[in-house]
């Protein structure tokens, strides 16, 4: 009895959280951290944990597309990783490999159109690997509808020096003018394929730091982060939904703020500043709270500061 009171309350909770969803996020970026600790917990060895949160990655490529994602970016294998135990290491190149096949060949990526690539320093990955990347890419490089990025062999600042030192030297050789070096050609060195400027950060397993993902592309964008205690094997579509909603509250307090800002404008420039400040406030307005919102009209507000 107790188990389906439960059962019914989550449903009726995931329901909730559906219904507060209004547009979510382009582009979210996971963090699935915890599956050690998760094998260990329940008796097992690392290679479990790393089977379960397979399981889990399957899932969540589904609710990104139900909800109208259109990037999503899983961080499976750091730079840091390389230093674990071998045994460990090779059954996580083994289920890389395994996974990026059965990815590649499954109905749902191609009936959804789903483009695969990876991102980081795959040229350090064994040959087995970098073969099951190279046939995921191919067989997914035309589609379009959706994009999922498997960032393996990965670490922020190594990227970026990458694509520095590239640019750095084409300047040295001519083909690039120092003064054209600007953060949409570093930005074009990062990687093959573009990557969208990231929404939301989704770190399981409880720790509260980003991990050196994808600085360019999360912290240039100031991305909502979304810190929850499951570990990986255990995020389920409620942890999912709540860290949407985290993003969507984020979005309605940086609109209101912005608003805010420029009603506080209006009160103060004149000119071309004010007409700057009221194109702000109306696109904004909506976000603001009620009372506030009705209290302004912009056509009351002149282009003289000093009328009053």
């Amino acid at each position: 009895m107790r188990s389906w009171l439960r059962d019914a309350g989550l449903a009726a909770y995931e329901r909730l959280l559906e219904r507060e969803i209004d547009g979510g996020p382009t582009h979210v970026a996971i963090i699935q951290d915890g599956n050690r600790r998760y094998a260990r917990e329940h008796g097992g060895d690392p290679n479990d944990g790393h089977e379960a949160g397979a399981e889990t990655t399957e899932q969540v490529l589904e609710w990104c597309q139900d909800i109208g994602i259109e990037e999503l970016t899983l961080y499976a294998f750091s730079t840091e990783n390389f230093e674990r135990p071998e045994e460990e290491r090779e059954h996580l190149f083994d289920l890389l490999t395994e996974k990026l096949r059965s990815f590649a060949d499954a109905e749902q990526i191609h009936e959804q159109e789903v483009s695969i690539q990876a991102i980081g320093r795959t040229e350090r990955l064994p040959e087995r690997v970098r073969d099951a990347i190279q046939y995921a890419e191919d067989r997914t490089g035309e589609y379009d509808q959706f994009v999922l990025n498997i960032a393996v062999a990965y670490g922020g600042r190594a990227e970026l020096l990458e694509a520095t030192r590239t640019v750095v030297e084409e300047a040295a050789d001519g083909d690039v003018d120092p003064d054209d070096v600007d953060a949409a050609l570093i930005e074009d060195r990062l990687y093959d394929r573009p990557v969208r400027d990231v929404d939301l950060i989704i770190r399981t397993g409880g720790d509260e730091r980003t991990s050196n993902f994808l600085p360019w592309h999360a912290n240039g964008n100031e991305a909502a982060v979304y810190f929850c205690a499951p570990y990986w094997p255990e995020f389920d579509r409620i942890d999912f939904l709540r860290g949407i909603r985290t993003y969507e509250h984020r979005e309605e307090s940086w609109r209101r703020t912005r608003a805010q800002r420029g009603l506080a404008l209006l009160r103060e420039l004149g000119g071309v500043e004010l007409a700057e400040a009221k194109r702000v406030v109306e696109r904004f307005r909506g976000s603001l709270p009620t009372p506030e919102r009705e209290a302004y009209d912009v056509d009351d507000v002149t282009s003289d500061p000093t009328s009053d």
